[in-house]
């Protein structure tokens, strides 16, 4: 039975042992190997805006402060025309000569800053300025300070207007023939309004009754140990609100009179 198998299985055709031994022990098939799928690029990550620098804040620069500055003048041509014949005039006691004009800023009544003009001895122009400076260093207010020319050479009419003045050619009230200190620049009355001439009942200004309480101080008002005594007090000039008799609270003078 064994030989007509291998017979039968010979005569097949299919080929010969060799081929069929080949056949047997072919390596199977290997699967084809599939080139990987590339991978996408990463989209680059967008660039950041650039974060914009703030501005810097701007500050506002201070307003320097006033500084002190002293101007004088001798009596020209021109400061001549304004007082004559006002505060001066041929026969009065001092010469144009003898006097200079200073001009220089001070505290107002209005906190700000105002420029004065005051006409004073010239032996006196130094020590005045100071008396000035200390007040203009301490704020002290002072409403005005004007020629009185401005006001007619008008004592009066000045102290009225709360106005600081020194020159003027005129004699002392109620003394006929009696030169004022004033006359020879060696006085200075300081916001008169507020610092009234006091003799029993006479008030000079009359306006300047509104101030004889001298308790009760406003700005402006001269009182015991305050920066213009101490300042006037300085060059050795003497306050009238230490007269006896009388009250002049307004007034300073190199002589005491």
């Amino acid at each position: 039975g064994l030989a007509l198998a291998l017979t039968a299985g010979a005569g097949c055709g299919s080929g010969s042992p060799a081929s069929v031994a080949a056949a047997a022990t072919a390596a199977p098939a290997v699967e084809p190997t599939l080139a990987p799928v590339p991978t996408a690029a990463p989209s680059p990550s967008p660039t950041p805006e650039p974060t914009a620098t703030p501005a810097p804040t701007a500050t506002a620069t201070p307003e320097p402060e006033p500084a002190w500055e002293l101007e004088v003048r001798e009596i020209d041509d021109a400061i001549r025309a304004r007082v004559e014949p006002t505060s001066w005039r041929p026969g009065c006691p001092v010469g144009l000569d003898d006097l200079r004009l200073l001009t220089f800023p001070h505290h107002g009544f209005d906190g700000g800053i105002h420029r004065g003009e005051l006409i004073v001895a010239a032996e006196w122009t130094d020590a005045v300025g100071r008396v000035f400076e200390q007040l203009f260093d301490a704020s002290y207010p002072v409403e005005r300070i004007r020629l009185v020319d401005e006001y007619g050479g008008d004592d009066g009419a000045s102290m009225r207007a709360n106005n600081t003045s020194g020159f003027n050619c005129r004699e002392v009230a109620g003394r006929p023939g009696v030169w004022s200190n004033h006359a020879f620049g060696t006085a200075i009355d300081l916001n008169p309004l507020m610092n009234p001439y006091v003799r029993g009942s006479v008030v000079d200004p009359p306006e300047g009754a509104a101030y004889l309480d001298r308790g009760n101080v406003r700005p402006g008002m001269i009182v015991e140990g305050d920066a213009a005594v101490a300042a006037f007090g300085d060059i050795g000039w003497v306050w009238g609100g230490h007269w006896r008799s009388s009250k002049d609270y307004q007034h300073f003078s190199a002589d005491g009179r």
